[in-house]
Parts: C-alpha cells; structure tokens; sequence
C-alpha cells in the first residue's frame, strides 16, 4: 500500500489513542493497528474493571463499619455473578463511549485489527498487508508477567486478568507477590468474602513505595484479616483435588500453603515479541522493554515508543504523557519536548489509598538535596475521626535550604484524590511555607496536606480547629 499515513501506530490503548488524538490535531493521518480489544489494558482488564470491583468490595466493607456506630444491616452475602455482569457493563460503556465512538468521530484516523509486524524500519504487515512510513509509535503495552516457579504452568493458576474474569467468588485465595496488584486484589476479594494469604519474597509488601507507608498498608490489610507472609521464597507449586498448593522456604524451613484458587501478581512483561523489532534495529534492554531515550525515540530513527512497553511508571495517564510527548517530538522536532516524570502522581487503591508524587527522602539525598520531612498521623485529621477511618499517614519530603516540596507520600481515605493537589505543588515549586498557609475546607481528609506542611514548625495537636 502506498504511504498514505503520516504516522503508523501499534496498539490501540491509552498511549495509543492519546498520541492519535494529538497527531490528528495537528491535521496528521493516522493508522493504529490492534490485535485485539481496543481500549488496552486500563480499560478492559486493568484500572476500569479492578476499580469497580474494588469499589464494590468498598461497599461492603462500609456497611459492617456502619454496624458500629448503629447502622444495622442484613449480611445476605455477595451475588458475585451479579456484580461481575455490572463490571462488564462499566467497562463496555467506556470502551464505547471513550475508544470506539472516538475513533468514528476524528478525522484521519483509522484502525486496521491484526498483529502488526515490522519487515523492515520502514514497513509493517498486518496479515496479507503491507503498511509503509515515516513515523512509527510502539504502543503495544504489557501483559501480566510469570515466574519460572516449578509446576505453576502445568497447574490452573490467575492472572491480574483472569481473576477480573471470575463469574465466582473463590473461598480461599493465595497470591504470589506482594505490589500494587496483589494488594488491591487481596483487599477486594477478601472484603468480598474470599480468605487471602498474600506470599511476598522481601521485608515488607510495596517495596518501591516509602517504607513508611508501605508499612501503613500492610498492617491496615493485615487488621483486616488478609494473611501477609514476608521474606519467604516460592519454590513450587502443585495442585491436589481442588486445592492450589505452594511450596516455600521461609527462615529456613519448608513451609506450604493452600487455596482454592492461586494468584500469580508479580509485574508485567512488555509485548516486545513477535513484532519484528529485531528486523525494525529497535533495541531492547536485559527485560524485553524498548530502550528510549528523554523524548520517547528508540534506536532506530522514525520509531519512538511509549507507555508500559518501555517500563517506567506503568499507569495509564503517564503512558498517555509519554504517547503525546513522542507525537510532539516527531511532528515539531525542535520543540525540546520532554517527559518529567517526578510530578507525576500515582495512586494504589488499597484502603487506605496510596498517593505517591516526586522524590522520596532516598532519590531527593541522591539527587544532591539536603533533605528535612515530616509525618502526620491520619488521626490527626478531624475529618478522619468523622468517617471512623483513622489508619494511615501523610508524608511530605523537602529541600531543606528552601522548603521546596521535593515529594509527598500518604495512605489515607480519598488518598488517589489528595495526592493530585500534592502534584501541583511539585510541579509548581511550592514550598512547605506556601502549603502551610492555604486554606482548605474544614473538616475534610485533604486538610492533611496543610497540616502535615504545618507540622514542619510546630506541634499540629495543640491547633485548634480551623486555627491558623
């Protein structure tokens, strides 16, 4: 086929159509090609339905909290069928509404379904046809990554998708890592009903997040009744009548644990292989994923990449970035457009929520800073006390020559929603001085910010409310 685009795009998730809609703003021809669903993985088996599920689970966990303080309710169970079927409809009306109704409405815009393969840096197939370019985006994303533990493949074992998949509650679960997705899928189907043991082969669980918090979470999840078992090596795993059992050593000793059900958690692998990189000279480093550089281009000049395919954050809305940062790059090369990644906010939705933004006081000291932080326990938020949710902390990380906000990291309620307003003061430069002095509505969980600014230079629990 003639060179009829003016840029080709492989896949057609987050990253994807972000840098479609920005490169068709600019009167660009794009062709996205997709193997599978549109939407990729945020919307179809990652943040859409994970999200929903977990907010049901929330629900649940809301009303025995009600039975404290004299709201009675009926304990009738979970019609996990039920809530499965809402789950799908959330995640169709998104696909639709925000993936296929786009790509009928934009200009210059089309999508061809297959795999799509490099023959050469200039050229993809798809099936029986042929695509020339100029200008290449790798958005192919990831996939959920297994380990090579003896038995697991020859055993009936989930995936962070598959066990969004499940038309039935499982009475008993156990997974295999101890990050963003075993814990908030152990929360949830734990507070669905389910009995979770969570196998995690460092110290803590959450080992790239603040130790401090980290910690929060795993006893908050820990209190709830979910099983958490640290420094412990997974060596195989078999399966016996109806049961998943795992084989471990731990301090020494052999130890095993079983489950209905087996979760395997423990990162993602990028979709590196099969699309013909090697033909492309697209290099990739030691793991699979695409080597970029500041502005998203690879190796290979007239192909960037962007999103999980190249690691880093692995979250949708920095994928997104990154998409449009590569498009600017290609379409004004001049413009020096480049990615901060250190003001970008993300979020892990166990309960307490996890926000973390910018520096922690490690990567701020190495970064040459001279580093002063301060925590505030959750209970001193009046508002916590309102809603009976008092687990938690928040932890701002500064630069102690300027009180420059480097970072800040929390778990509490609404913490997804409270580490937004942290962002901006690092992306802005604000300092602690400038936090601590506005105003926010009283009583409400993001006056922990404030609070937690105020507590660099004084005793937050001799305030009284609304105090200056």
């Amino acid at each position: 086929m003639a060179d009829e685009h003016d840029l080709i795009i492989l896949g057609s998730g987050s990253t994807a159509f972000a840098a479609a809609l920005r490169a068709t703003s600019h009167g660009a021809r794009v062709l996205m090609i997709e193997k599978s669903v549109m939407g990729g993985t945020c919307v179809n088996w990652g943040c859409i339905p994970s999200k929903t599920l977990i907010h049901a689970a929330q629900i649940c966990q809301d009303a025995r909290l009600g039975t404290g303080v004299g709201i009675g309710l009926r304990d009738e169970g979970v019609d996990f069928a039920t809530l499965s079927d809402h789950k799908e409809r959330v995640v169709g009306h998104l696909r639709q509404t925000r993936y296929m109704d786009v790509l009928h409405n934009v200009p210059g815009l089309t999508l061809v379904r297959g795999t799509g393969r490099f023959l050469d840096s200039r050229t993809v197939e798809v099936g029986d046809q042929q695509f020339r370019g100029d200008k290449f985006l790798i958005a192919t994303g990831g996939y959920p990554r297994i380990p090579a533990i003896p038995g697991l493949t020859e055993g009936d074992f989930l995936t962070s998708r598959s066990a969004l998949l499940l038309r039935e509650l499982p009475r008993s679960l156990v997974i295999i890592g101890g990050g963003v997705i075993a814990l908030e899928l152990g929360q949830m189907y734990r507070r669905l009903g389910a009995s979770v043991t969570v196998l995690e082969h460092g110290p803590r669980v959450l080992p790239s997040v603040d130790a401090d918090v980290a910690l929060t979470v795993q006893e908050s999840l820990r209190s709830e009744g979910t099983d958490i078992v640290v420094d412990v090596k997974v060596c195989g795993v078999t399966r016996k009548l109806s049961e998943t059992l795992v084989q471990c050593e731990q301090g020494g000793a052999t130890v095993e644990f079983a489950a209905e059900r087996l979760l395997v958690a423990v990162g993602t692998a990028p979709a590196t292989a099969g699309i013909g990189l090697e033909r492309a000279g697209v290099e990739l480093d030691g793991k699979g994923f695409v080597l970029v550089d500041e502005r998203l281009r690879t190796s290979t000049p007239g192909i960037w990449a962007a999103g999980d395919v190249v690691g880093g954050m692995m979250i949708a809305t920095a994928g997104a970035r990154e998409g449009i940062v590569a498009v600017d790059d290609m379409l004004d090369p001049g413009c020096g457009c480049t990615l901060d990644h250190l003001s970008t906010p993300m979020a892990i939705f166990t309960d307490p929520e996890v926000g973390l933004v910018g520096h922690t006081e490690a990567s701020a000291r190495e970064a040459g800073y001279e580093v002063v932080s301060n925590i505030l326990p959750v209970s001193a938020i009046p508002k916590a006390h309102v809603t009976g949710q008092t687990a938690g902390i928040i932890k701002l990380v500064a630069d102690a020559a300027t009180g420059r906000i480097l970072g800040a990291h929390l778990a509490c309620q609404r913490g997804a929603d409270i580490i937004n307003e942290a962002a901006m003061a690092v992306r802005f430069r604000m300092t602690v001085a400038d936090l601590a002095n506005c105003l926010h509505v009283y009583p409400s969980m993001g006056e922990g910010l404030r609070l937690c600014a105020q507590g660099f230079d004084r005793d937050v629990s001799k305030l009284s409310c609304c105090a200056e």
